[in-house]
């Protein structure tokens, strides 16, 4: 079906989101930035990603975006004003409402994935300043008609076999 790369909390990078970019242009249908580059909404950095913006971000992103790809509803966020580091009740109240079936966060740096009333949740850690674990992350999610595949990837775009997950959606 389609594929999705979802990074976060990059916090500056610049040269790393260029590099993500073009490693996995051919292979995905759709780039998701959920908040907290620091970059200008037009940096060059930023070109091809569907990018919120995050408590650390000025210049015009928006705070939520919703688009749709092979059937399924995205909801992008940074996470900040849902209080995501302490429960995602409050994001998911916003998910029933927008009618997303799958949500895309930042904001803890923490990476994360479970469903949820048949919602896929996604914190796809930092790609700069990780917590909870080493490795600084990025995700591509392999969507399919009542599945989505996570498969998880470090920096330097090694996959990480042990973290790829499979989850049944709406």
């Amino acid at each position: 079906m389609s594929k999705v790369l979802v990074v976060s909390d990059s916090h500056g990078m610049t040269k790393e989101l260029e590099v993500i970019r073009e490693r996995h242009l051919a292979d995905v249908d759709l780039m998701i930035h959920c908040g907290d580059s620091q970059l200008d909404p037009d940096h060059k950095s930023l070109m091809g990603y569907f990018t919120v913006g995050g408590n650390c971000d000025f210049g015009g992103f928006p705070l939520e975006l919703v688009t749709d790809l092979s059937g399924k509803k995205i909801f992008i966020t940074h996470g900040h004003r849902y209080s995501v580091k302490t429960s995602l009740m409050k994001l998911t109240y916003k998910a029933q409402e927008s009618g997303a079936d799958i949500v895309c966060f930042g904001h803890s740096h923490i990476l994360g994935a479970e469903v949820i009333d048949g919602t896929l949740y996604l914190n796809p850690g930092s790609i700069r300043l990780p917590r909870q674990r080493v490795e600084k992350t990025y995700v591509i999610l392999d969507l399919q008609e009542n599945s989505v595949r996570m498969i998880v990837y470090e920096l330097n775009g090694k996959d990480i076999p042990g973290l790829a997950r499979d989850f049944k959606v709406n």
